[in-house]
């Protein structure tokens, strides 16, 4: 600042030079005009030096404040530079290594000692609360860290529990569904008892899969013994009937010796409704784990034997038989064997058109007797040939697996696995489908063949005179997705003409009889049926000569003449 004197100085020089000139302008003012002249300059110049002073100290004012206004403004610039310094020093030192050695698990206050700290306190205070805050986070950040850790180790424990008890459920399922399930269900079809399996059997060791084996395992032995029950008590029934259609045939065949010519013929039709009657019932004897109703305790040659499994059919008459053979089948397979070629042989003629025949060949072999049955029928189908050789082969045991009443051929695979014949199917040299029969040498008997008994026959009833062509038994081809016809031929079908006769063979003439459904007394030698035995009649006397046929076209019979008798005439 400059000094007052010199400040004022030129305000004084103003003063004095207006002064000078005020005084030259009244010196040379006129005479009379002076003492105005003094006047004005005086009025002038004191009224200027007071605006001269006046503008002087407001310039002296104004000067002093914009010195301080200056000097404000340099302490102001020189906190802010150093406001500046500390706060590049807090963010760029001091926060930073607070902030690190908090990281680093360093409590607030050792950190704070250990930071150079910022000159200012706000910066101070502010670190204090920033160091506070970051310890507390990092605290929960370590808590949560280790719990999150904890956690994660207890999830992967539990996860890895899970995934055993999943591959240990899964396995005790696999296990279940393929060895135990399978097993029990054989074991309650052959009749054990469903505790005894249940105790017995490998059970889940999970108490819910557990619970749930138990409760399948209850519900299949229930049905089995529900399913077991209803099978008895249709065996039982069947087995009723069948003594009964055993009955009824004696009877009719008693009838047939003790009546005349004119129910002759209807009693042959009754005869042969009845025989029907028994061969459905044998069928289903049969599936149902029964026995046939007939058994024989001597040998039966082959040729009765085919010539009874023809008798059992319907469409005897175009059945061709092609057997030179003199073995004979061991009573207690006979009836066996002869229910078998029976469903085959009527399988073939069902199926084939009904004007062809069907061809029966017997050869001996060393394995056994081969039967070949073929038709002239449509070839079966892959998926039909492939089903019908399951069924053959006894590999389609379950009911439940039959097609509707469609049954014969699970009857022919019964009877293959009882006795171990085999069945197989082949294209047939005539255009249909063939079927190949092996019987085994354990069924062929080894006795000489005076010994074996031959079947007798309902239809040697028919007169030797009769010119009526001989019927033709049929074979089991069945050509179509279908494997056995509906409805099932029985054990004795009427004959298609009203005449009767007995098959013929290509071959040299069968000897005495055709298997009968039912054993019936002949002056013959004839095995013993072992199941049902009918009366015998005493032999009638002989009787005049009579009638040929009646005047319907029926054959006659002579009273007292017997079915035996009727066919060695022949």
């Amino acid at each position: 600042m400059k000094a007052p004197g010199a400040a004022t100085a030129p305000l004084v020089a103003v003063l004095s030079v207006l002064a000078i000139a005020g005084a030259v302008a009244v010196l040379l003012a006129p005479a009379n005009a002076r003492g105005w002249a003094v006047a004005v300059v005086v009025t002038a110049w004191v009224v200027l030096a007071v605006t001269l002073a006046a503008a002087h100290t407001v310039a002296r004012r104004t000067q002093r404040a914009a010195s301080a206004r200056n000097a404000e403004a340099e302490r102001l610039k020189t906190s802010l530079t150093a406001l500046e310094a500390d706060t590049a020093h807090t963010a760029d030192v001091a926060l930073p290594a607070l902030l690190q050695l908090v990281r680093g698990g360093v409590p607030a206050d050792e950190a704070l000692g250990r930071v150079p700290l910022p000159r200012g306190p706000r910066q101070r205070k502010l670190l204090h609360v920033l160091a506070a805050t970051v310890e507390g986070q990092e605290q929960q950040t370590t808590a949560v860290r280790t719990e999150s850790t904890r956690i994660h180790d207890e999830l992967g424990r539990e996860n890895a529990r899970l995934r055993e008890e999943v591959h240990a459920l899964t396995s005790e399922v696999e296990r279940f569904t393929r060895e135990t399930l399978p097993s029990v269900a054989a074991r309650l079809r052959e009749g054990e008892s469903g505790a005894t399996v249940q105790a017995e059997v490998y059970l889940p060791e999970q108490p819910l899969l557990r619970a749930s084996v138990e409760a399948v395992l209850r519900e299949l032995a229930l049905s089995e013994r529900r399913a077991l029950a209803a099978q008895t008590a249709s065996a039982k029934a069947l087995s009723r009937v069948q003594a009964k259609s055993v009955s009824m045939l004696a009877d009719l065949r008693s009838m047939q010796e003790r009546h005349s010519e004119e129910v002759f013929g209807d009693l042959l039709k009754l005869d042969h409704s009845t025989s029907q009657l028994g061969l459905m019932t044998d069928r289903l004897a049969l599936l149902m784990g029964g026995r046939p109703s007939r058994a024989w305790n001597r040998p039966i040659v082959m040729e009765s034997i085919l010539r009874g499994a023809v008798g059992r059919i319907a469409a005897y008459q175009r059945v061709r038989l092609h057997c030179s053979s003199n073995v004979a089948i061991s009573g207690f397979a006979a009836e066996g064997v002869m229910h078998l070629l029976a469903e085959l042989m009527d399988n073939a003629a069902n199926f084939s058109p009904p004007i062809d025949e069907v061809h029966v060949y017997v050869e001996e072999r060393g394995t056994g007797i081969v039967v070949t049955i073929e038709d002239s029928g449509l070839k079966m189908a892959d998926a039909a040939m492939r089903r019908a050789a399951d069924s053959v082969a006894g590999r389609l045991t379950d009911l439940a697996a039959l097609q509707g009443t469609r049954l014969g051929l699970a009857v022919v695979g019964r009877l293959a696995l009882k006795h171990r014949i085999s069945v197989n199917y082949r294209p047939s040299s005539r255009g249909g489908t063939g079927v190949v029969v092996l019987l085994p040498r354990h069924l062929i008997a080894q006795e000489s063949r005076e010994s074996h008994a031959v079947v007798p026959s309902l239809r040697e009833a028919a007169p030797a005179a009769s010119p009526t062509p001989a019927p033709r038994a049929v074979s089991a081809v069945v050509p179509t997705a279908t494997l056995t016809p509906e409805p099932m031929s029985p054990e004795h079908v009427s004959p298609e003409p009203a005449t009767p006769s007995l098959p013929e063979a290509t071959t040299p003439s069968l000897p005495d009889a055709v298997a009968p459904a039912a054993p019936m007394p002949a002056p013959d030698p004839a095995p013993d049926p072992l199941v049902v035995r009918p009366r015998e009649p005493q032999q009638p006397a002989a009787r005049p000569a009579q009638p040929l046929s009646t005047p319907g076209g029926l054959p006659v019979r002579t009273p007292g003449r017997t079915m035996g008798e009727a066919e060695r005439e022949r």
